[in-house]
């Protein structure tokens, strides 16, 4: 039971691990997801804001020309366009007024790289271009080159400091990452959630699995002690050809016990591994459940109870014989087994509302109401049963399988004391052959 209990809990480990690594991967997926759009819209955003503000440029310069055009019309204008680039003002925006060949038209001094500028532009009309200084800041430059009144080429140029662009790029940052981590949170533990539902089927399959061995464990350690104390017993000392006898019969009761309980765990371990198939064609439920019913009566004699067909109406249903046959002979079985001498288990067959149905209903012991939620788990036995019967608990489990598999309902009630009643409503027949 303990190397049982330390593989249940290794299952589990693992099953932590999994749960934990596929969140890993759901978060770095979503976060890689996450970086790669931020990367595409700080590109695009950054872009746009670049663009901007080099059209804000080129409005300050087109307000520049404008102004200087308008004061060149005024008396004594042309003496007086120097004075525009202090009487003009453009929040955020150096001006400067500049001859082609970089200088300034008024007695003012310009920097190098702005009088560079100043000769591109008179010489392919405006250009825009940035220009890093020492003190970590980047300038902004749009020049255009416009011809004065009086025939001479000028060139307006507008500057500005990108940090504008780098505050916003830093309020943009600053949001887009608050929003990311907060969606990271989110998607960490909604992937948690998402990973641990869809890995519950398989922590309840474990937790099954463990179950299940646990139990066919128990089961079969019982005969599997009995045959080696008989054997045991009878090979302590010489004894009569009777007494070897005797024990050969406890053997060979005891190994047909062990071999029923791994025929039934061999029937569920190809139910739920799928690997049964099921070959279904259409039959007479009222054929096969009188069939059944002969051989169940020939135990039930040894017993002295009484096995009567009750109602026999023709019912086609659309199974496995084999299966379906299996079905009947096991609710049978424990009617005739859970009866005392003297009592009767009657068997009905009809079409109930349409719908072929398959009844037992026996006068024996009955099952207790909190025990008949139960009884068709697997291994489990009642309190009562324990003591009539050396069956391992499975029967009503494979039964209840077969119904499954034929789309049946099965329904149980008893009352202890005065008999159980098992029902097996099927499907309608509809065709011929099915095949499945």
């Amino acid at each position: 039971m303990a190397t049982e209990a330390t593989s249940s809990r290794g299952g589990i480990q693992r099953l932590v691990r999994l749960r934990l690594r596929l969140t890993i991967w759901y978060v770095a997926t979503f976060g890689l997801i996450i970086v790669l759009l931020g990367a595409g819209l700080f590109a695009v955003i950054s872009y746009q804001l670049s663009k901007q503000l080099d059209d804000s440029l080129k409005s300050a310069t087109m307000e520049l020309v404008r102004a200087a055009r308008i004061t060149e019309q005024e008396p004594g204008g042309p003496a007086r366009v120097s004075e525009v680039v202090d009487e003009l003002n453009v929040p955020g925006r150096v001006l400067y007024l500049l001859d082609t060949r970089g200088n300034p038209i008024d007695s003012g001094s310009v920097d190098s790289w702005i009088q560079s500028a100043a000769k591109e532009a008179g010489r392919i009309g405006q250009v825009t271009m940035q220009h890093d200084v020492p003190n970590d800041t980047t300038l902004r430059l749009h020049a255009m080159r416009f011809k004065a009144s009086t025939g001479h080429q000028l060139i307006a140029v507008a500057v500005a400091d990108q940090v504008e662009l780098e505050d916003r790029y830093a309020d943009l940052i600053t949001a887009f990452a608050g929003i990311a981590f907060a969606a990271l949170i989110l998607v960490a533990g909604g992937g948690f959630v998402l990973v641990r539902k869809s890995t519950a089927p398989i922590e309840r399959s474990i937790e099954f699995t463990r179950r299940f061995m646990a139990d066919a464990a128990h089961e079969l350690r019982t005969p599997i002690t009995i045959l080696r104390t008989r054997a045991e017993v009878a090979l302590q000392q010489p004894r009569e050809a009777p007494d070897y006898v005797s024990a050969l019969r406890g053997v060979e009761a005891e190994a047909r016990r062990l071999g029923g309980i791994v025929d039934s765990l061999l029937v569920l371990a190809r139910a739920d591994a799928g690997e049964r198939q099921i070959d279904k064609e259409r039959i007479f439920l009222d054929d096969v459940a009188v069939d059944v019913a002969g051989a169940a009566e020939i135990v039930a004699r040894q017993k002295n109870v009484k096995v009567s067909v009750d109602e026999f109406e023709e019912a086609p249903v659309v199974g496995d014989s084999t299966l379906i046959r299996q079905l009947i002979m096991i609710v049978l079985d424990n009617a005739v087994k859970f009866t005392d001498a003297g009592g009767q288990v009657h068997v009905r067959v009809s079409m109930h509302e349409g719908a072929p149905t398959f009844s037992v209903e026996d006068t024996g012991m009955g099952i207790k109401q909190e025990e008949l939620s139960r009884v068709f788990q697997r291994f489990f036995r009642g309190e009562a049963a324990r003591s009539r019967t050396d069956g391992a608990g499975l029967g009503l489990s494979i039964a209840s399988w077969i119904a499954r598999e034929h789309g049946a309902e099965i329904s149980l009630s008893s009352e202890p004391g005065k008999g159980t009643k098992v029902v097996i409503r099927f499907p309608r027949a509809i065709g011929t052959q099915v095949s499945s």
